[in-house]
């Protein structure tokens, strides 16, 4: 099926269009929309074609006349549609390497996207423009481990056979295990030779693989091993592998978000893939980032470069509310790797050995007393000790000194460091009962905290709160909920309270019927029984029978359960739903992704990154923070460091532990 938005023009005719074109920059100044419009609705072998009849016609190059009369983007655009592709590429690397320093990013995009066949293209069209070898001057201005992949890459020689064979996949995963991971230094001649010649379906087994052996994926390890550009140049053969069409996507994001928009990369991405696959990349781009390729170039870019690239983008996904097939089937691997990833949760604080209670007392006591407070020595105990250790504490404390350490900090500390020290010496329990409190007292409710907690804490975490809560406050927090939340939020909130999640394995049957219940209420529009529907399976059923079902839930509808929720609820509901399916799919992305939100853009949100680092440092703080880098290609710690000042800065750092 050809995949690509740019198709042949019917009743082609080259002599007409050159004419065409001949008038509209003839005299002066130049049609722009005529010319857009002709060059925009042919393919590239016509556009070909159409520059043979120009020259014959008119004894004059197409190209030369169009750079003439256009300027700037537009006419870059231009000039490159009416390239062959092998020619478009060429000139790319030439300007990548050509003049004083290199555009890397340009060499890996291309080199690491294309096919065997598009390489060798490449470099036939290399030798013929520029009557040089591609291959030596990409030698000559790369080194190291980047310009070694980029030669086995030159090469064009990746397998392309689908027989795949289950011994040699398991084989490769070890090797590349531990030719990084396991090993003090790096081999860095296993990585460039497995991901260099094996062909992508085997290297998509051999990552599945990898993920079940190491319990993280092969991206991580990539980050954590290699450097520069080499560790760059990698990153895209993997992302490529997976879906060539998700690393576009991505790159073209990237070209256009924050400020200022990278149109080389833009030009570059929307040519070559016009012909090819754009009809996916648009399908991910608009699952991935829930806007259409469409819509983002159109806030983007202006004038008749906007118009030529809309027309190369074809459509606007958002129009219909379309959801694909391609996007549908990496959501479904998305479930389906969240399956079987063993991952293994670990926290940034562990107890400390040689614990002295008495003797961290007499510290804090030292660190109070008297005039000024010493709150270095403060953050050093309290963020170094676990939650247990930090108990003993407060116990030592007052049998040592007859007074209350938590009414000491409270006096000698203030703002947020306060509320990050007090919160660290509660118990687990008692400080998501104390959030939940203050969600709910005073005037206005905050129900995102309302959600976060009570959709991400298990049955275990949710009794101790109960309790903690009824401790604390002589209340039931189910009452409180219900008091304080009305409608399909309340009755959501009511049901996680009450902390009984079945917790068996998955079950096929029923996986298979809840879907079905699912999707049904999706389609049909009596929608009271759908949130219901929707509470008596998400609230109730164990996680990994609720990933069997969302991937039940694709096969049937196309659609991955987030887009059903955020189609058809709305507010806090939705939210709700929303934040038990990712947290089903992968909770620690679920908490790195609202850490980033605290921090991006104007001010923080320090209410919210103190929860978060509080309550996940015991239990899933490294594996957030490994999350954070694949998403957000930033590590939290530079992020914290970034966006927060002072001891609690200092404080907030401690906790997270190393930087990535």
């Amino acid at each position: 099926v050809y995949r690509g938005s740019v198709k042949d023009f019917p009743g082609f005719d080259a002599s007409q269009d050159a004419e065409a074109l001949y008038n509209a920059m003839k005299g002066f100044g130049s049609d722009k929309e005529a010319i857009l419009d002709l060059i925009t609705s042919r393919s590239n072998k016509q556009r070909v074609e159409i520059c043979q009849a120009y020259k014959s016609l008119y004894g004059k190059d197409l190209i030369a006349d169009l750079k003439y009369e256009l300027t700037g983007k537009f006419e870059r655009l231009i000039v490159s549609l009416m390239r062959p592709p092998a020619y478009s590429d060429a000139k790319e690397i030439k300007d990548a390497i050509a003049g004083i320093g290199t555009d890397e990013k340009c060499l890996i995009e291309i080199l690491a996207s294309r096919t065997n066949q598009e390489i060798h293209n490449l470099a036939a069209a290399y030798k013929d423009a520029y009557e040089r070898d591609l291959e030596t001057d990409i030698v000559g201005d790369t080194s190291g481990h980047f310009k070694k992949m980029l030669v086995v890459l030159l090469q064009g020689t990746r397998e392309e056979d689908d027989v795949v064979s289950e011994d040699l996949v398991e084989q490769d995963a070890k090797d590349l295990l531990e030719a990084g991971e396991l090993k003090w230094g790096t081999d860095e001649a296993q990585f460039i030779y497995i991901l260099g010649r094996r062909s992508k379906q085997h290297l998509r087994l051999v990552f599945d693989e990898y993920l079940k052996i190491s319990g993280k994926p092969i991206e991580r390890s990539i980050r954590g091993e290699l450097s520069g550009d080499f560790e760059k140049l990698m990153l895209a053969v993997v992302k490529c592998i997976r879906s060539t069409a998700e690393y576009f996507a991505e790159r073209l994001y990237k070209a256009m978000k924050g400020l200022g928009t990278r149109d080389n990369t833009l030009i570059r991405i929307m040519v070559s893939r016009s012909e090819i696959d754009m009809l996916d990349i648009r399908e991910v781009f608009r699952t991935k980032y829930e806007k259409s390729l469409y819509n983002m170039i159109k806030e983007d870019t202006s004038g008749e470069y906007k118009k030529a690239l809309l027309k190369l983008c074809g459509g606007d996904d958002d129009a219909a509310g379309e959801f694909f097939p391609e996007a549908a089937q990496v959501a479904y691997r998305m479930w389906e790797l969240s399956a079987v990833a063993k991952v293994e949760l670990r926290g940034t604080v562990q107890p400390v050995g040689g614990f002295n209670d008495d003797g961290d007392a007499q510290v804090l006591r030292k660190a109070m007393k008297g005039l000024g407070t010493d709150e270095g020595a403060i953050i050093e105990v309290v963020t170094q000790r676990s939650n247990a250790q930090r108990q003993q504490i407060l116990k030592a404390y007052k049998a040592h000194y007859g007074r209350d350490l938590m009414a000491d900090l409270k006096s000698e500390l203030s703002g947020s460091l306060a509320k990050l020290i007090l919160g660290l010496m509660l118990t687990p329990a008692q400080y998501d009962a104390k959030q939940l409190r203050k969600a709910v007292e005073g005037a206005g409710t905050d129900e995102s905290v309302l959600i976060e907690i009570m959709a991400t804490r298990n049955n275990r975490e949710i009794a101790a709160i109960n309790e903690a809560y009824q401790e604390a406050y002589h209340k039931r927090l189910e009452d409180d909920l219900s008091s304080d939340t009305s409608g399909h939020l309340k009755r959501i909130l009511v049901s996680l309270a009450l902390g009984n999640r079945d917790e068996g394995p998955e079950n096929l049957t029923q996986a298979h019927e809840d879907a079905k219940k699912l999707a049904d209420v999706s389609s049909n529009d009596s929608s009271d029984s759908l949130e219901t529907r929707f509470l008596s399976i998400l609230c109730t059923r164990s996680y990994p029978h609720l990933r069997r079902v969302f991937q039940e839930f694709i096969k049937m509808t196309n659609h991955d359960v987030e887009h059903a929720i955020r189609k058809r609820m709305s507010g806090d509901v939705r939210d709700a739903f929303l934040a038990i399916v990712r947290s089903v799919k992968n909770k620690p992305a679920f908490f790195a992704d609202k850490l980033y939100k605290s921090m991006k853009g104007a001010g923080t949100d320090e209410r919210t990154l103190t929860r978060i680092m509080i309550s996940r440092s015991e239990i899933d703080l490294l594996n957030i923070r490994g999350e954070f880098i694949d998403l957000f290609d930033k590590s939290l710690h530079h992020m914290i460091e970034k966006d927060t000042s002072g001891d609690y800065r200092k404080a907030l750092l401690a906790l997270c532990g190393g930087e990535d």
